[in-house]
C-alpha cells in the first residue's frame, strides 16, 4: 500500500512534550495496519493513550487504514517508548497484533 502525500498528522504534543521540546530530539510514534486488530480497537487506543478525540481518532484511524501505517503523536524517545509498549500490552491483552514503531522528527 502506497501512503498518501495530502495526508499529514497534525503533531500531538502534550504538556510534558511542550515543556521538553527544547531540550530533547522528538519522536514518532507510527500506527501500523495489520489485517487483525478491529478498526474499533485503534480508535479506543487513540483516545485512551494517545488522548485524541473521538473524531480525529476515526480519522488517524481511516489513514491507517488507506495508507497502511500513520504517525501518531509527537514526543520525547523515553515517553513514545513507554507509549509503545503500552499499545502492544493493551493490543496483545485483547488478542490483536497492533504494532507501533518509532521514528525521529526530521531536523529542520
Amino acid at each position: 500500500m502506497g501512503r498518501s502525500t495530502k495526508y499529514r498528522p497534525e503533531p500531538r504534543m502534550d504538556d510534558e512534550t511542550a515543556t521538553r521540546e527544547s531540550l530533547a530530539p522528538l519522536y514518532w510514534v507510527v500506527m501500523h495496519n495489520d489485517p487483525v486488530t478491529t478498526m474499533e480497537f485503534v480508535v479506543e487506543i487513540l483516545i485512551a493513550m494517545y488522548g485524541l478525540g473521538q473524531e480525529r481518532a476515526v480519522e488517524v484511524m481511516l489513514a491507517i487504514h488507506n495508507n497502511g501505517l500513520e504517525k501518531v503523536a509527537l514526543m520525547p524517545l523515553e515517553r513514545a517508548e513507554f507509549k509503545v509498549q503500552a499499545t502492544h500490552a493493551a493490543a496483545r491483552a485483547r488478542g490483536f497484533p497492533l504494532t507501533c514503531t518509532i521514528e525521529p522528527e526530521p531536523v529542520s
